[in-house]
């Protein structure tokens, strides 16, 4: 079947990058008024195009957010395992959903553009599969989660691109900046969160209480460490300032930090 078948801790994170965890972030959007209002398919396919620009490949959640219909803070919040599915947040009908992802694969087609199956997983220590569709149906899950890739890639770079997309996101730990939170399973607390759908949680509920905190810095020692860490999660402060979460380093595993040191 096709798709046209069918507490005040947290703010939504600010990244960029190419895999799962920064979907739409480099993808501008197509804004308009009303009286130059421009075809869905002519905004899909300008919204496909940038997205190709900026990363040599086109997601169903790239469209969606470059023509306005879906907000990246809202893919942050699937992401955490906070919204059921996708389509919950996606600001329009579903028959219009439907539509765009249809005029989405015919665009990508007549491009000559490459299907690339990706997984999603979301960002918790569970690495569970995350869902788009209301219905769930195998077929329009699939059709969201395919990737259309540059054909002026060679192979070996479509299959790097591949596994790096097919990554899950990168786990996050948050400082908090009220430290007066409580975790919703066990009733502890901490200087460090995972924001879980239910509230926040500990280091110790979530199996991350053994990993060893690496200020940033040195990036050099940063990128070997995590290299050999099959554990790690980043962690994030948020800047009043600046009004957006920036890195305070990592989370990994002690002997990955000892070795590297």
């Amino acid at each position: 079947m096709s798709i046209i078948d069918s507490v005040k801790l947290i703010r939504p994170l600010e990244t960029c990058g190419s895999g799962p965890a920064s979907i739409g972030r480099c993808v501008p959007r197509v804004t308009m008024g009303r009286k130059n209002r421009v075809p869905l398919g002519d905004r899909v396919a300008m919204a496909g195009e940038r997205a190709l620009a900026a990363r040599q490949f086109v997601s169903a959640t790239d469209i969606l957010i470059g023509i306005g219909w879906l907000d990246p803070g809202a893919v942050e919040r699937w992401q955490r395992g906070q919204v059921a599915c996708l389509e919950e947040v996606v600001q329009i009908d579903p028959s219009r959903i439907a539509e765009a992802m249809q005029l989405f694969q015919t665009w990508a087609t007549a491009t000559g553009l490459i299907a690339s199956p990706t997984a999603y997983v979301d960002r918790t220590p569970q690495r569970r599969e995350l869902r788009f569709s209301r219905s769930g149906d195998p077929g329009i899950e699939a059709s969201y989660r395919t990737h259309w890739v540059s054909p002026e890639l060679s192979e070996k770079k479509r299959e790097r691109l591949a596994e790096k997309a097919s990554r899950g996101p990168e786990l996050v730990a948050i400082q908090p900046l009220n430290m007066e939170w409580t975790c919703h399973r066990c009733g502890g607390t901490g200087g460090l969160l995972m924001m879980e759908p239910p509230g926040p949680a500990c280091l110790h509920c979530v199996g991350l209480d053994d990993l060893e905190f690496l200020p940033a810095g040195d990036a050099l020692l940063t990128r070997r460490v995590k290299a050999n860490s099959a554990r790690y999660a980043v962690v994030v402060r948020f800047s009043r300032t600046r009004r957006r979460y920036e890195r305070q380093g990592l989370l990994v595993e002690p002997r990955a930090l000892a070795d590297a040191r």
